[in-house]
C-alpha cells in the first residue's frame, strides 16, 4: 500500500495499471467510514498477494485527484486496469462485499495459464494441443526444448516458431536453436564470423549463420556491433 499525491498519481496508478490492477482509495481524515474501511481494503488486498495493488489518496490534500474522479462522497473506491476505471464503490462495504469486489479484479488462470506458469514441457505440450496458436505457449516450449539442446528438439522448436510472427523474442530462440551450441569460446566464435564473413555476400547460409551468431551473442557483446558493421561493409 501507498499513499500517492496530485504529482505522483501518474505513476503510481495510471503507469502501474498496465501492469498489475490498482485500487484507488479515496479518503480523508474527518471522515468516520473511511476509518472504517481502510483496514478493512488493506487487509484483503495483503492477501492477494501483490495481485492487486492498493493506492490511497487523501482528497483534501490532493484535490486535482479528486476533481479528476468527480469525488462527491467518501471513502469512494475505483479499480484501475490499463489507465482505465474499471468498477468502483461508495462507502464502507462489509469485508466480505469487499473481498468479492476485490476477487472480481484477479479471476481464476485458466488451465492454459497454469500450464504455460508450470513451465515444463508436458505441461507446455498439454497447453499447445488445448490452444494450438497461443503465442506464449509456442515460444514457452520452443525455449524448453532448444535448452534440452537435442537436434530433434531444436528442429521442432524452429517449426512451432513458424507459426507466430516474428518478434525479437522469437528470432533469438530461432538462432539458439541454428546455431547455439556454436557461441563457446571468444576465438572459436570469431574464427567462425570470419570465415562466415567472407561469403555472406553470395551465400545466404552463410549469411544467416553469420546473423545467428550475433543474435545469440547479443547486443551487449562488443564483438556483436564490430562485425555488424564488418557485415555492412562487405554488402554494400
Amino acid at each position: 500500500m501507498i499513499e500517492t499525491t496530485d504529482d505522483t498519481f501518474e505513476a503510481d496508478v495510471l503507469e502501474r495499471s498496465t501492469e498489475v490492477p490498482v485500487v484507488v482509495d479515496l479518503w480523508a481524515s474527518w471522515c468516520g467510514p473511511c476509518r472504517t474501511l481502510g483496514p478493512i481494503i488493506e487487509r484483503v488486498i495483503d492477501e492477494t498477494a501483490g495481485a492487486v495493488e492498493l493506492v490511497k489518496v487523501d482528497i483534501d490534500a490532493n484535490p486535482r485527484v479528486a476533481q479528476a474522479f468527480n469525488v462527491q462522497s467518501i471513502p469512494a473506491v475505483y479499480a484501475i486496469k490499463d489507465r482505465r476505471v474499471v468498477d468502483s464503490f461508495v462507502g464502507a462495504l462489509p469485508e466480505v462485499a469487499v473481498r468479492e469486489w476485490i476477487q472480481q479484479l484477479t479471476p481464476e488462470p485458466t488451465e492454459v495459464e497454469r500450464l504455460i506458469a508450470a513451465g515444463d514441457e508436458v505441461s507446455l505440450r498439454h497447453a499447445l494441443e488445448l490452444e494450438p496458436a497461443n503465442e506464449a505457449v509456442i515460444i514457452g516450449l520452443a525455449g524448453v526444448l532448444v535448452a534440452a539442446a537435442g537436434a530433434a528438439g531444436k528442429e521442432e522448436a524452429l517449426g512451432l516458431l513458424q507459426r507466430i510472427p516474428e518478434t525479437a523474442e522469437v528470432r533469438h530462440l530461432q538462432a539458439l536453436a541454428r546455431v547455439g551450441d556454436e557461441v563457446s569460446g571468444a576465438d572459436d566464435v570469431e574464427q567462425k564470423l570470419d570465415l562466415l564473413l567472407g561469403r555472406v555476400k553470395g551465400d545466404d547460409g552463410a549469411r544467416q549463420e553469420f546473423l545467428d551468431l550475433l543474435e545469440v551473442l547479443g547486443p551487449d557483446d562488443p564483438r556483436t556491433a564490430r562485425y555488424r558493421k564488418a557485415l555492412t561493409a562487405r554488402l554494400f
